[in-house]
């Protein structure tokens, strides 16, 4: 009799193997302990900051922006309006800057008294011109003339208040006098410097006060300074006196 045929189990290889899988939660752990799995990946917003720690508003320093932001620009619009009004006068009238020369000094007193001082009388002679076809020149008062040799002032003066008109010369005799106290080292200079070098050399200041007329619009008052250097060949008193040099340069100021 033959044996019976044993029947032994089949396993497939390829088959997937099946493990238990672990549990999403524990058992001993509860829901409220792990929380929920919604909220684990979107954490809560955070609370709004409270009113003592929040930030100033600022609509005050875009204010203050804006502001300045109008200023400059009013500014800038009123420096190109002056730029361009100064343009078209500068075409319009072309200014050119009036002309001085000393063409006659005369000496009527240079006298060194008896208690060392000086007593010296000037008479200038100043030719003026205003070479501007459209621009006419008011010499105001308050003006001041003086002669001066190195650091000390000899004699002074002013000039007299007139108008001088377009493309004009004006010549002017203006008289200066003045009195300088312990002059005996001055005297010495004086001669000293006659001796070695055959002149003298002086130099005249002039503070004027003027305004520009265009046409018939009279502008702001200016002051001009002058300064002429005069080279002369003698200071003797009513004696001829050559002026063998003399260059006058001014400014203005407002």
């Amino acid at each position: 009799m033959a044996d019976p045929q044993k029947i032994h189990p089949f396993h497939d290889v390829e088959a997937p193997i099946h493990q238990p899988s672990a549990p999403l939660v524990p058992r001993n752990m509860s829901k409220s302990e792990q929380g929920d799995p919604e909220k684990l990946h979107h954490p809560p917003p955070s609370p709004p900051p409270s009113p003592l720690h929040s930030k100033p508003p600022k609509k005050r320093r875009s204010c203050c922006c804006r502001f300045f932001c109008w200023l400059i620009s009013i500014l800038l619009i009123l420096i190109v309006a002056i730029g361009i009004t100064i343009g078209i006068l500068f075409l319009v009238f072309r200014p050119k800057l009036p002309k001085y020369s000393v063409d006659e000094l005369r000496v009527s007193k240079f006298d060194l008294s008896n208690n060392n001082s000086l007593s010296v009388t000037f008479n200038v002679t100043i030719t003026a011109r205003n070479p501007n076809k459209k621009i006419g020149i008011d010499y105001r008062g308050g003006s001041h003339i003086s002669a001066w040799y190195n650091d000390t002032k000899l004699c002074e003066g002013s000039l007299p208040k007139f108008y001088q008109g377009h493309r004009n010369t004006t010549v002017l005799s203006i008289p200066l006098s003045g009195q300088t106290q312990d002059a005996s080292g001055l005297q010495n200079s004086l001669q000293q410097e006659l001796q070695q070098n055959g002149n003298v050399a002086l130099n005249l200041k002039v503070k004027q006060p003027l305004r520009i007329k265009l046409g018939k619009l009279k502008l702001f008052k200016i002051k001009f300074r002058v300064r002429c250097k005069l080279v002369v060949d003698s200071l003797d008193q009513n004696n001829s006196i050559r002026i063998k040099s003399n260059s006058c340069k001014f400014r203005f100021r407002l």
